[in-house]
């Protein structure tokens, strides 16, 4: 999806939609019709499992969602919004704001209802489908709450003349209420799902268990079940060869620890720290693979080293009484860095067996980097192809290409600007929450000559170090090229032995490790990663010139349709050089990563 806004503004009032959008009921019939279709979606939406504010939580209902809201952060909305005289667009553009950036209660208790976001048309747009907070009517905002702007109760009519005005006024702003909703339904009925509310007819009625939990793991961990996953990540070389040169190459850190390692799969890691010296490896996975791992362990005569236990991370114990582990090794990264959530899984087995000092986090950070890609390439492969297919126009195939990420390899003259640094991963203390971020970006164009940028891209740099601190930003990331060398440090290449060397012992060799920096990048500049690269269509293409200036924002969060997914939203306009004050339309495009 793309929405286009006016350069440098972006709806300043909060002025209606055009009432031919409206229903042609009239007042009357709102008034008569106790039973219409915008009561039931009201009433529906009161029913419906509805998400904290402030919290991953769902609840039963909307007023029970509110409700812990009000009790757990002592926040409410009818406060809120009476406080600074919101009207309905305004209330919707404060949840969206609140779904999308995830303020605490204190920050939104201290606005004073001049943010720029209230006149945005970009908060208009739901951030969870369906979300039953902006299906309600104005008077399901709160039970006690008045259709006036102030919070005391009309005065009673004096006599029936004056009755029978207060009814009419009473009458009318219902009315206006009705299409205020009306209006907003039809403005983001793009973004809402309108095949939701067939579903809903056609939905059996609810029994007493309540619908079933979302499940969005079983197809994941039966993904890594096979062969084929796990030859592929193996034979990547540009992978495989730095964890093992990192782990086998830095005996102190690994020698005697006691290590974890998450999301095992074949075990290769595992075998790689007992190899390393290892005193006991506890190997996990909650995929039918782990049993192939425990007879691989065996087959290779670790069975006394290396325990591999079926399960999640979450949910297991360590046997032998072991609460604390030395190192976390895993190999969690999924295309665009965040794909799979798999470090959610990573960051909570830190939180629960690794030791608060000096434990190790392996790989310890990881940069995600954006930047801009001419892929004319791309673009002809997955557009132009379908344009003139044995003569046939088959472009119909290529409408949805522009709202899903693409994963695919672009070469380095492809890269049209110098990467920036987007988000900066540090594993020792980063939380699952800030794993959903927005980044504001500046990209400045590379290309000699005019040329048109169909594309962003995205990659990640990763980064082990034996102390687990981030490493300094001037320390680059090592990029390896088609033909280096990199394994022969590590196990035998062409069927040689590697060369022996007496183990060093000296007092020197802890602090030679403590300063090593081992990194592998998933960039267009390295030899292909079976990560390859994340690339962003864009509908229109940017022309751009050497000095053409794309500034924007990045927003990523959790897909809320699918929690191993990801949304991405790319908020940009262009400005043509340094010198030039003048900054284009505001584009927004909005992306599906799966």
């Amino acid at each position: 999806m793309t929405i286009r806004f006016a350069a440098a503004t972006i709806h300043t009032t909060g002025e209606d939609v055009d009432d031919r959008s409206v229903s042609s009921q009239t007042d009357s019939d709102y008034a008569e019709e106790d039973n219409n279709f915008e009561d039931w979606v009201s009433d529906q939406a009161q029913n419906q499992s509805c998400r904290s504010l402030f919290e991953d939580k769902a609840f039963p209902s909307a007023a029970a969602a509110r409700a812990h809201d009000k009790d757990v952060h002592n926040f409410e909305l009818r406060t809120i919004s009476a406080k600074l005289e919101l009207d309905l667009h305004q209330r919707i553009r404060l949840i969206n704001f609140i779904r999308k950036h995830a303020p605490t209660s204190e920050d939104i208790g201290n606005l004073t209802g001049a943010e720029t976001f209230f006149s945005s048309d970009e908060y208009l747009i739901p951030q969870i489908e369906d979300d039953p907070l902006l299906q309600l009517e104005m008077d399901d905002w709160s039970d006690d709450e008045d259709l006036s702007s102030t919070n005391q109760r009309p005065t009673p009519p004096a006599d029936l003349p004056s009755a029978l005005r207060q009814i009419q006024l009473l009458e009318r702003k219902l009315a206006q209420a009705h299409r205020d909703m009306a209006e907003y339904r039809s403005l983001v009925g793009q973004q809402f799902d309108a095949g939701r509310f067939a579903e809903i007819i056609n939905e059996p009625s609810s029994s007493s268990a309540g619908p079933s939990p979302r499940d969005d793991d079983t197809h994941y961990f039966s993904s890594y079940c096979e062969n084929d996953i796990h030859a592929v990540m193996i034979q990547d070389k540009v992978r495989t060869s730095t964890y093992a040169s990192f782990i086998l190459t830095n005996p102190i850190l690994f020698r005697d620890a006691v290590v974890l390692d998450v999301g095992c799969g074949t075990g290769i890691l595992s075998l790689f720290a007992a190899k390393s010296g290892a005193k006991h490896v506890y190997a996990v996975d909650a995929s039918d693979i782990a049993e192939k791992a425990e007879q691989i362990v065996k087959e290779n005569g670790l069975e006394n080293v290396i325990t591999v236990i079926r399960g999640k991370v979450e949910e297991i114990s360590l046997p032998d009484d072991v609460e604390h582990v030395d190192i976390i090794i895993s190999e969690w990264m999924g295309y665009a860095l965040l794909y799979e959530s798999m470090l959610d899984s990573v960051l909570q087995a830190r939180d629960r067996f690794l030791k608060p000092e000096r434990g190790v986090m392996a790989p310890s950070q990881c940069r995600i980097m954006f930047g801009l890609c001419e892929g004319s390439e791309i673009l002809k492969e997955r557009v132009g192809f379908w344009s003139d297919v044995y003569g046939f126009d088959l472009s119909i195939m290529a409408n949805n290409v522009y709202e899903e990420a693409i994963v695919d390899i672009v070469g380095p003259e492809s890269m049209a600007s110098e990467p920036y640094l987007l988000k900066d991963i540090h594993l020792k203390d980063i939380t699952t929450r800030q794993l959903d971020f927005t980044s504001q970006f500046t990209l400045v164009s590379t290309t000699p000559k005019r040329t048109k940028i169909h594309a962003f891209v995205l990659y990640f740099d990763t980064f082990f170090t034996t102390t687990g601190e981030p490493v300094p930003p001037e320390v680059p990331v090592k990029v390896t090229k088609e033909g280096d060398v990199t394994l022969a440090e590590v196990w035998p290449v062409g069927g040689k032995a590697p060369p022996q060397r007496r183990a060093s012992t000296g007092p020197g060799l802890k602090q030679k490790e403590d300063k090593r920096v081992t990194s592998f990048s998933t960039g267009p500049c390295s030899q292909p990663t079976h990560w390859k690269q994340t690339i962003f269509l864009l509908r229109d293409p940017i022309h751009a010139e050497d000095g053409t200036i794309v500034t924007g924002s990045f927003y990523c969060k959790k897909s809320t349709t699918n929690s191993r997914e990801l949304d991405v939203e790319i908020h940009y306009s262009v400005r043509q050089n340094a010198e030039t004050t003048a900054v284009g339309e505001t584009v927004v495009q909005i992306y599906k990563v799966r």
